[in-house]
């Protein structure tokens, strides 16, 4: 069974219902958001504060505990996944700085299931298959390319994502601003020092083998920034 299709029955089955039905019987029909009264029992939603998944919806402990759902009007609850809007409510963030500055671990922290992360570095793991930071320079014409497509799919809107993470080292100020404009992003700096970056990348296990390239990365990536 497909993966959406396991999550959709789950919302189906009739221990969700009854689940559902007891926790609106309990809480009232008031929104846990805004506070208003919801109208009507097809505007009620009950909102995972762990999201489901096809991995965990058979945990109890997810799906079906009460400290684990929020009960939200309909529009809260499309707010709350940012699928209020359509396409024009899609939000796109632009996470720059240095090497070893923090950047992913800044996105892992922040995106939601339904987000996509465009990052060069992830781009060439995913195509070649090879360790990450492993970048050879004959690929690089092509994951460019399947980097810019999509580009173009966040400028467009296209697709049923929610939020685009775009993640790199954009020191030059005039190219991240001007990307920003193009896909109608927010910029976030990772503000990190270069010896702070330094330290991070000496303790990290993925680029352990490669300290002498990284602290010259991060020596010529202060070198090009502009604020």
């Amino acid at each position: 069974m497909a993966k959406y299709s396991i999550v959709k029955s789950f919302y189906a089955s009739s221990r969700w219902i009854k689940f559902r039905a007891a926790i609106i019987a309990e809480r009232g029909m008031v929104c846990e958001s805004c506070h208003k009264l919801i109208t009507t029992d097809r505007d009620a939603e009950l909102d995972h504060v762990i999201e489901l998944t096809p991995d965990n919806i058979h945990d109890v402990a997810i799906a079906l505990n009460p400290d684990n759902v929020r009960l939200l009007h309909h529009v809260c609850h499309d707010k709350r996944h940012n699928r209020f809007g359509g396409a024009k409510g899609k939000q796109v963030f632009i996470v720059y700085g240095c090497p070893g500055s923090g950047k992913t671990t800044y996105v892992n922290q922040n995106k939601s299931r339904n987000d996509i992360v465009v990052c060069m570095d992830s781009l060439y793991a995913a195509i070649t298959g090879l360790p990450m930071h492993d970048k050879p320079d004959q690929l690089l014409f092509t994951v460019k390319s399947t980097y810019d497509l999509l580009l173009d799919q966040i400028k467009t809107r296209y697709g049923k994502w929610s939020t685009a993470w775009v993640v790199g080292g954009y020191a030059d100020k005039y190219k991240r601003e001007k990307l920003a404009d193009d896909l109608g992003a927010e910029l976030i700096y990772c503000e990190c020092s270069c010896e702070e970056a330094t330290a991070r990348i000496e303790v990290d296990d993925r680029r352990r083998n490669m300290i002498v390239e990284y602290r010259g990365y991060i020596e010529q990536w202060f070198e090009k920034y502009t604020e």
